[in-house]
Parts: C-alpha cells; sequence; structure tokens
C-alpha cells in the first residue's frame, strides 16, 4: 500500500502552503489517462474510496472503465491499496463515465452511480441530432468498495418515456448525498430538447441540473424536476439548514453563463425553484465541474475568530434571480418525470409586467434555458441568512481563462449568493474537475475535509491527486481582500 504523507499532512496554523498531496492516478506512457474524480467517505475510520474514469486518451470520446483506489485513514495519513478497474461498472459496446457514488448509511451499501454510453459517440453529437446515447448504470458494493455486484441499467426505471425529450443526460460527477430521512440523491443533468424540427434538424436544446431520487434504501429510483429557467449541467448536492430559513437541499451547477447557478428544493430534491447566478464563483472559460460539501458551523468560539471577516459581505436581502437576462421565457414545460412541481413555502417568482396589466408567461423552461426578471423572496429578517447552522466548502480551479489553480472557497451564508470568500489555492498550476469530501475530526481540531482533483505541470489530465485539510487551515488561508488574487493565467493549458 501507499502511504499518504503523516502529520505533515495537516499544517499549523496560519501557513499560507498549500496541502501535501499524493498523486493516486497518473497518465501512462500508452496514454492510458485518468480523469473524473470522486470521492467517498465510509465511516467509521473512514476508508477513502477514490473513483476516476480510466480513458484511452484523455478526449471524453475514448472513455474506457471506472477505476478505484481504496485508502485507509489512521491517524493523519492514509494508506492507498492499488488501483482496482471495476470490470462489472460496464455495459457491453458502451463506455462507463461520470463515477457518482452515494452511501445508504443505514444499510452501509455504497451506490456508484455512472452513465455507460454507446460506443464513441460524444456528446456534442447527442445534442446536435437530439439522439441520445447515454444509459443510467449502477453497481453496488456491500463491503466499504472490496467486491462489486453486476450493472444495473436503471434507465427505464427511472426516467422512462421522458428520455424522448432529453438530447441526452449524465450524473455528477462526484458524490451524492444522502438526507436525514434517508433519502439518497443522486445529482445529475440533462440537455432538454426544447424544439425539435428546425428544417430537419435539432432546432434548440438547454441543459438543466436535476437529482434522480430513493426512498426505500435504494430499491427503486425517481428522477426529480429539473431547475426551470438558467442553463445549468454538472453539479452538486448539499442539505443546508438555513436556521430560521429552515432546510433546503442546495443544489450548485456548472453553467455557461460566466457563474455558477445555484438552486433550492424545498422537497428534497423532487422539484427545484428558479436558479440564481452566483456572482462571486467566476466560471472558467469553457465551464468546469466543481464540488460543494456542507457540514454544521463551528461553535462562535471555534474555530473562527470574533471581528473577522471573511470574503466580502453584504446584505442578502432580497436574492435576486439573473437579473442580467431579461429574455422572457418561451412555452415551458411541466416536470418530465412525474415529480411535484415546485412548491414555494419561503418565496415565489414575482410577476412581472409589460404594462399592459398582464402578467409574464409563467416559469418553465425556456428555449435558451434562461429566465430573468425574479426575485425570490424570503419571509424572514435579512439578518436570519447569516445565521446558517450549515456551511459551504467549495472547490473549482481559479483561473478566469483556463483550468488553472485548484481552489477551495468557503460560504458561511449558503443562502446568499454573494457569501462566498475568495480561493485558497490548494495547488497552483493545471488543475480541472475535483470532489471534496468531509472525513471527520482532524487531528489538530476541528473538522476534516479531502480533495481528490485532476492536476499536471503542463496541462489539468496528467494526473489526478488527493489532500486532506481542516476547517482551520480554510479559514486561516481564505483571503479576505476584494479582489481575486491574479496568478497569470497561462494561454498554453487550454480547457475541452
Amino acid at each position: 500500500p501507499l502511504t499518504c504523507g503523516s502529520c505533515s499532512d495537516w499544517q499549523s496554523m496560519g501557513t499560507p502552503h498549500a496541502p501535501a498531496r499524493t498523486v493516486l492516478f497518473q497518465r501512462e506512457r500508452t496514454g492510458l489517462t485518468y480523469r473524473v474524480p470522486a470521492l467517498l467517505a465510509v465511516p467509521p475510520g473512514p476508508i477513502l474510496l477514490a473513483f476516476v474514469e480510466q480513458r484511452l486518451s484523455p478526449s471524453d470520446s475514448h472513455a474506457h472503465r471506472l477505476a478505484l483506489r481504496r485508502g485507509t485513514l489512521v491517524g493523519g495519513s492514509v494508506q492507498w491499496g492499488a488501483l482496482c478497474v471495476l470490470g462489472t461498472a460496464a455495459l457491453e459496446d458502451h463506455r462507463s463515465m461520470n463515477p457518482c457514488p452515494v452511501l445508504d448509511a443505514g444499510t452501509g451499501t455504497i451506490f456508484l452511480f455512472f452513465i455507460a454510453v454507446l460506443g464513441h459517440t460524444p456528446e456534442a453529437l447527442q445534442i446536435a441530432t437530439g439522439r441520445n446515447a447515454a444509459r443510467l448504470c449502477c453497481v453496488r458494493s456491500h463491503d466499504t468498495g472490496l467486491t462489486w455486484g453486476s450493472a444495473w441499467d436503471l434507465t427505464e426505471e427511472a426516467i422512462g418515456g421522458a428520455i424522448q425529450d432529453w438530447a441526452t443526460f449524465a450524473v455528477g460527477p462526484g458524490h451524492g448525498v444522502q438526507l436525514p430521512s434517508g433519502r439518497l440523491l443522486v445529482p445529475a443533468y440533462t440537455y432538454h430538447v426544447d424544439r425539435r424540427e428546425c428544417f430537419g434538424k435539432i432546432c434548440r436544446t438547454s441543459p438543466h441540473s436535476f437529482a434522480f431520487y430513493s426512498d426505500d434504501h435504494g430499491g427503486t429510483w425517481h428522477c426529480g424536476g429539473l431547475v426551470p429557467n438558467l442553463r445549468s449541467g454538472e453539479c452538486q448536492l448539499a442539505l443546508v439548514d438555513g436556521g430560521q430559513a429552515g432546510s433546503f437541499l442546495y443544489c450548485n451547477a456548472r453553467s455557461p453563463l460566466g457563474s455558477r447557478v445555484q438552486a433550492l428544493s424545498t422537497d428534497e430534491g423532487t422539484s427545484f425553484l428558479p436558479g440564481e447566478l452566483v456572482p462571486p464563483l467566476v466560471e472558467t472559460a469553457r465551464g468546469c465541474q466543481g464540488s460543494i460539501v456542507g457540514f454544521p458551523a463551528p461553535p462562535p468560539s471555534r474555530p473562527q475568530r470574533e471581528g473577522r471577516v471573511v470574503g466580502p459581505r453584504r446584505p442578502p436581502d432580497p436574492v435576486h434571480l439573473s437579473p442580467e437576462f431579461q429574455d422572457p421565457p418561451e412555452e415551458g414545460f411541466g416536470d418530465t418525470c412525474g415529480g411535484h412541481k415546485p412548491g414555494r413555502p419561503f418565496g415565489h417568482p414575482q410577476p412581472q409586467g409589460d404594462g399592459s396589466g398582464q402578467p409574464s408567461p409563467e416559469l418553465g423552461v425556456s428555449g435558451s434555458g434562461d429566465m430573468g426578471s425574479c426575485t425570490l423572496v424570503l419571509p424572514m429578517a435579512p439578518d436570519t441568512l447569516s445565521q446558517s447552522t450549515t456551511w459551504l466548502l467549495y472547490s473549482h480551479p481559479s483561473g478566469h481563462r483556463a483550468r488553472l489553480h485548484m481552489g477551495v472557497r468557503l460560504s458561511r451564508s449558503p443562502l446568499d449568493p454573494h457569501s462566498w470568500t475568495e480561493p485558497w489555492v490548494i495547488y497552483q498550476g493545471p488543475s480541472g474537475y475535483s470532489d471534496l469530501a468531509s472525513i471527520g475530526p482532524a487531528p489538530v481540531g476541528g473538522l476534516a475535509f479531502a480533495c481528490l482533483y485532476e492536476s499536471g505541470a503542463r496541462t489539468s489530465y496528467e494526473e489526478v491527486s488527493f489532500c486532506m485539510f481542516s476547517l482551520r487551515q480554510v479559514l486561516d488561508n481564505v483571503p479576505t481582500g476584494l479582489l481575486s488574487p491574479h496568478f497569470g493565467d497561462k494561454t498554453h493549458c487550454q480547457p475541452f
């Protein structure tokens, strides 16, 4: 086994340096490449499961199988086992992509979701033709990832006839979550066909995030409603306790709109309220997957320090939904998979008139996938939004023009899209997809986290690295200024 660091993995307070990292997967001379990481912590211990796609080349269309390395956390170090290719996580004549694990804590079963895509069919071709080539699949393990069962094709059960209106879809990538109710949630997105015929070609599609869910310990799976307005894609989920504002399922998604999109659900992911842009979470030029993880806020006395301002502060009332995009929605559509219509117990879109006294069209999925001029009204004093008992961590490249410099940001008030700090850069250099996990108490006190992320010297797909850090380190290292640090994006590292 490979030992990942020692007590030195946990840096002392006040050091601005990145945490020690271990390369778990490295591109081979044959061209075999490892991409799209997913990380799952399985208590007690915990056992760490690091999943990746094994590709014949860096290209999406050359994805092949899923691979795993299993680590055991002892003290401040992780001992990693050998690489294992998951041969059962596959369908014949399909390539396996987008690992997305979720643990049922009640039964100890691990569900590894993925998509199986026919042959080498690229996503772009599916979107252009409106012909989906992906299947929803999962494999299960009952022994913390030592062995895995055969592939389970859930496409018909979980999606059904709605797939006729999907050009393609995918899960995650990254981890799923389990709610206190026992519901299991797998983040996902689809390219919905908004208008099919345009001189014999697909006229318009738009991406929308959603979730698959199970209420019977993974016995059956269902499809929730789509984030109804803004274009949103690869996503992750977290349960957020907003204090007096109540509890919400929080979705953070990749978007081509210049910054991330967040959306809330009041019914555990059965449906989502309209999404909104998150201006502090700027996307790279062509966007990139990012990860979020929620955790209980620490007591005020530790590890945060009184009087310290982390990141820009601004009143969160009201929360605006993408005022930059004023195009009215075209003809919307109902729930695509039998989900309930979004409930509005704490907020509602304000009708926008055109001067004639008539309201604008009802919220739905527009042809472009973007709909603005809405305000989410929260029925409580603005101060209550800052009293969230859940904090969020977020990982994503910090470069604005290319996938560079893996950064970690903190939000103490997740319902406020402006509450995010500037990034603490945990790896300087080309970096891409990532996945965060909470791994319990740190040796230095407080909570500990792990991050599995794409990295390299010249490109972001040369290796997949692992690191650990504590909440105390995050609080000591996130910049408090209003300006983003400039890292000098290099154009030789282009996203793809």
